[in-house]
């Protein structure tokens, strides 16, 4: 059986639901598209998590710990600009910092400039559990997403693009 004929949990999916929608307009594609892209978020953040628990981070440790290294200032940020990328308060920051610092992989440094103001720094061994986590995080993307062939990822990668693109113009416009 050719993977086009094929059939999915979405497929039996949307023959199941695809007569309960009289009075609601209901399209195939869509709904397939919907339900695929779910289980594929569900598949990436369970992977994640996984990735993160085998090098004995928690996923909040992981999350700050990304933002802080993937910034423009790599590996470096005010307390007040990580919380924002992260959309916590001030107070939850402190606590993730806290924490952070007390297994070593971060320290706080007091800015040059204005000693009342702190900087937050990944230390060596922040950065080594963080790439630990990112290789066996990208292990299992690249093993999923791998399945198709590099012409097909790039095409995939541009329509994703563009349901994006419409996504960001819908926030601004809101």
């Amino acid at each position: 059986m050719s993977e086009d004929s094929a059939e999915d949990w979405a497929d039996r999916h949307v023959a199941r639901w695809r007569d309960h929608w009289i009075d609601v307009p209901f399209d195939d594609d869509i709904e397939a598209i919907v339900v695929r892209m779910g289980k594929l978020v569900r598949y990436f953040k369970a992977a994640m998590q996984e990735a993160v628990a085998e090098v004995g981070l928690q996923d909040f440790e992981y999350e700050t710990l990304h933002l802080l290294v993937v910034r423009d200032t790599p590996g470096h940020a005010s307390p007040s600009a990580l919380a924002v990328d992260l959309g916590i308060s001030n107070a939850g920051m402190t606590g993730r910092l806290d924490a952070l610092e007390r297994a070593g992989w971060i320290q706080r440094r007091a800015d040059a400039n204005d000693r009342r103001r702190v900087g937050i720094e990944v230390t060596r061994s922040g950065m080594d559990v963080w790439r630990r986590a990112m290789a066996l995080r990208g292990r299992a993307e690249e093993d999923l997403v791998r399945t198709l062939p590099p012409g097909e990822r790039a095409q995939l990668a541009q329509l994703l693009k563009a349901l994006t693109l419409q996504l960001e113009a819908d926030e601004v416009s809101s």
